[in-house]
């Protein structure tokens, strides 16, 4: 299970000059060790080894080398339950204002001709963690902060832990079948591809990874790939596990595309096929705020030319922001209202949106929708 406690370090990068023991830009020798919590350095000039330990006070430290990195020193503990103690890893890309050298990162979706990495892990019988891949997307090329996707690629596990969220199905990727969970840590959507067993080494075909995320309405070809990193979250444990060979390339030569408005034009003549539709409505919540991700079905025989979505959120429930969607709140009544990408929806297709947003009280679940005026069902 992951937070992305790990990913709020935004204090302690601000002040890296004062913490990574290698300066950033630098490239590692053999066996470069780094205790420092927020450490980094440079491999083949090409990428970030960083020790991030952020869900602990104890040391952890990692050896560098040339291909990758292994754990020699993690004195956390954290319960199964809850956040990992660290991820230490290595990536392409940027992580908090510290980026590779040399990167065409961030990069958006739709400009990605071809985008591969090639991986080897060494893991250990003691501890509990995982060895999990991740791919950052954001609606923006951003460079700092918290990104609003989060695509794992969790290639063992070991002890009582699992994806965020809860399982939506599988997925058939790079000829593996994966076990595909959705889910939110608060910071950011979480979508996890699970291995049913340990996987050693791969060739992955992380544009294919990206696309079946896509393909679920979770992103778009607007949104931008931020970094890609190999690592492990350790919650107790771990001495041994390493990345002993990372790779990766992202090629550009695709087709650019005009991010969406932030408001959508005007629909000369006004919307048209009003329903019939139906509404999927799937949320996620904890103490004090939830996600949720909303798919509307055209199940009429005419296409529907630009959409308003309205309906009513339970007491307490205050959305904070929004994509795929320019979406109002007037006290508990929601208006969504399609952006310039997702305005059509053909008979039997679809149009997602999603949101996240605070929370006082219990949780629950909208229970009626219009479309442009016409009720719809719910599915």
């Amino acid at each position: 299970m992951r937070r992305t406690l790990r990913a709020i370090v935004a204090v302690g990068l601000a002040a890296a000059g004062s913490i990574v023991t290698v300066a950033l830009g630098g490239t590692a020798s053999a066996d470069t060790q780094i205790c420092e919590q927020y450490g980094s350095t440079v491999i083949q000039n090409r990428y970030v080894v960083q020790n991030n330990r952020w869900g602990t006070t104890a040391q952890q430290c990692i050896d560098v080398t040339s291909n990758g990195f292994e754990i020699t020193t993690q004195n956390g503990s954290r319960p199964t339950n809850g956040a990992p103690t660290a991820y230490p890893s290595v990536f392409l890309g940027c992580h908090y204002t510290n980026c590779s050298p040399g990167t065409n990162l961030p990069i958006q979706v739709s400009q990605i001709s071809s985008a591969t990495s090639s991986i080897n892990y060494r893991y250990v019988s003691d501890g509990t963690y995982n060895a999990s891949y991740d791919i950052w997307l954001d609606p923006s090329p951003k460079r700092d902060g918290v990104n609003q996707m989060e695509i794992m690629i969790w290639f063992n596990r070991q002890g009582p832990i699992q994806p965020i969220g809860s399982p939506v199905g599988n997925a058939t990727i790079d000829g593996r079948t994966w076990q595909v969970w959705r889910g939110s840590n608060g910071a950011n959507n979480v979508i996890s591809y699970l291995a049913p067993s340990a996987i050693s080494s791969a060739n992955l075909n992380l544009l294919a990874f990206i696309n079946d995320t896509r393909n679920r309405g979770a992103i778009t070809n607007s949104w931008y790939l931020t970094s890609i990193q190999a690592g492990f979250e350790p919650w107790q444990g771990g001495v041994g596990l390493a990345v002993t060979n990372f790779s990766a390339a992202v090629n550009g030569g695709g087709n650019p595309t005009t991010p969406p408005p932030s408001s959508p034009p005007p629909t000369t003549p006004p919307p048209s096929g009003n329903g019939p539709c139906t509404v999927k409505y799937t949320a996620n919540s904890w103490n004090g705020g939830f996600t949720a991700d909303v798919q509307i079905t055209n199940t009429g025989s005419s296409t529907i030319n630009g959409w308003t979505l309205a309906y009513t959120l339970p007491s307490g429930q205050r959305i904070t922001n929004s994509w795929n969607a320019t979406v109002s709140q007037s006290g508990q009544t929601v208006t969504a209202r399609n952006v310039g990408h997702n305005g059509t929806i053909s008979p039997g297709g679809t149009a997602s949106l999603g949101y996240q947003g605070t929370l006082s009280g219990s949780y629950s679940n909208p229970t009626a929708f219009t479309l442009n005026g016409a009720t719809c069902s719910r599915s």
